[in-house]
């Protein structure tokens, strides 16, 4: 018999700031991303510590007097992490783990070590590892302690390499060696690209767990995997999809998030390509959460880094089931209505109207909408096909007819 085993969940602490550029509701819903980080990471947050200040403290990131309260917490409750919401530099690591005498992540360690979890074919195993690689370098000093400085005495003088001069070496060795590993497995997928030939492609994009890989399976009767939890999918998948008689190729794509770590975004180059070179992209939007408009825009914004943000885009507004906007009572006079209060028909009368009818609004889970997001779906990737194969028109009726 297979015995069943009780998963240890490690025991975390949260730590963010409140600044002028980040208010107290931007900081709390970061923080409530970060638990939700922890928790995908396999932690227990046991408590959250704020502190508004003007700016974070450049050796210890918050100040003296919340890091006694921070370390008195920790010591009491054998917490074994403190997890940062920003990326913390060398020193600030080094000094705050001296004071807390605890292991200390910030947000991009922490998404990192998610992908490192995640990561199962090669290539992607090869991504997360160049990844956390230069995100190790400039961290190399004093994190373990056969690290210190040879000693000086009998026998040790002279010309020499010392240790973390050693180990830095090795580090950036294996990532020259991981980016020419990299580049091989890049000229791959680039012919296999291209041995796709003029097949119309689109490519499904948006934040980390708005259900991207669970309407990948429902339209392409595939078994990706999906699951509630944040990156779930890391490898690109693609498949052959055909609505009614006219195929397309699906791309599901990795998960973006606030503060994406810039190594990742470098270091993922080759799967961001799958967004580049499609012809159509699918923004799919968790419309049940309450910061949806957020994250539209982080998905916008890395979608202009990698130079994406001019393709056709469709709005698919997912998980309409889900949405449950705020009550409000018709004779209170004192509350004041806003988005949080929008029912679905009113947030479609918002800056969602100019969309048009490249706003849709399904549920992938229970199957809502889905004729009218494969109507709207086939007769844009038609455009585009009849645009490269003019005299393929009368194959592709319009939708209502078939």
């Amino acid at each position: 018999m297979i015995e069943k085993k009780d998963i240890q969940l490690e025991k975390a602490v949260l730590i963010g700031v409140i600044t002028k550029e980040q208010n107290e509701e931007r900081s709390k819903e970061y923080l409530d991303e970060l638990e939700f980080l922890t928790y995908t990471a396999g932690g227990e947050v046991l408590k959250r510590f704020v502190q508004k200040m003007d700016m974070p403290n450049p050796k210890t990131f918050i100040g003296s007097g919340k890091m006694e309260e921070v370390e008195t917490f920790i010591k009491d409750n054998d917490i074994g992490t403190a997890i940062f919401d920003d990326e913390l530099s060398a020193a600030q690591e080094r000094n705050i783990s001296k004071i807390l005498g605890c292991k200390v992540l910030d947000r991009t360690n922490l998404i990192l070590d998610i992908f490192a979890q995640r990561a199962t074919t090669s290539y992607a195993r090869t991504q997360v590892e160049l990844a956390q690689c230069e995100y190790l370098l400039p961290r190399l000093k004093g994190m373990w302690t056969h690290l210190e400085r040879q000693k000086g005495g009998i026998g040790m003088r002279g010309p020499g390499e010392t240790e973390i001069e050693t180990d830095r070496r090795i580090v950036r060795d294996k990532i020259a060696l991981l980016k020419a590993k990299i580049k091989t497995i890049d000229k791959q997928m680039a012919v296999q690209r291209g041995n796709r030939g003029k097949m119309v492609r689109v490519a499904l994009v948006g934040y980390t767990n708005v259900g991207k890989s669970t309407l990948m399976n429902v339209i392409s009767k595939s078994d990706v995997f999906a699951e509630n939890k944040l990156f779930a999918t890391l490898d690109t998948t693609v498949r052959k999809v055909v609505i009614q008689n006219l195929p397309f190729l699906l791309t599901d794509t990795v998960g973006f998030i606030r503060k994406l770590p810039t190594q990742l975004i470098e270091s993922f180059k080759s799967t961001l390509d799958e967004v580049r070179e499609a012809d159509l992209l699918l923004h799919v939007v968790d419309i049940s959460h309450p910061n949806f408009e957020g994250h539209i825009d982080s998905v916008n914004k890395i979608l202009g880094e990698i130079e994406s943000s001019d393709k056709p885009t469709i709005m698919v507004f997912n998980k309409i089931d889900a949405y449950k906007p705020e009550p409000l009572d018709e004779d209170d006079l004192v509350t004041e209505k806003t988005s949080a209060h929008y029912t679905l028909e009113e947030w479609k009368n918002t800056w969602m109207n100019k969309v048009g009818n490249n706003a849709l609004f399904i549920s992938a889970l229970n199957k809502k909408n889905l004729d009218t997001f494969k109507k709207r779906v086939y007769d844009e990737v038609r455009e585009i096909h009849v645009t490269r194969f003019p005299y393929n028109h009368f194959l592709y009726p319009d939708y209502e007819d078939e």
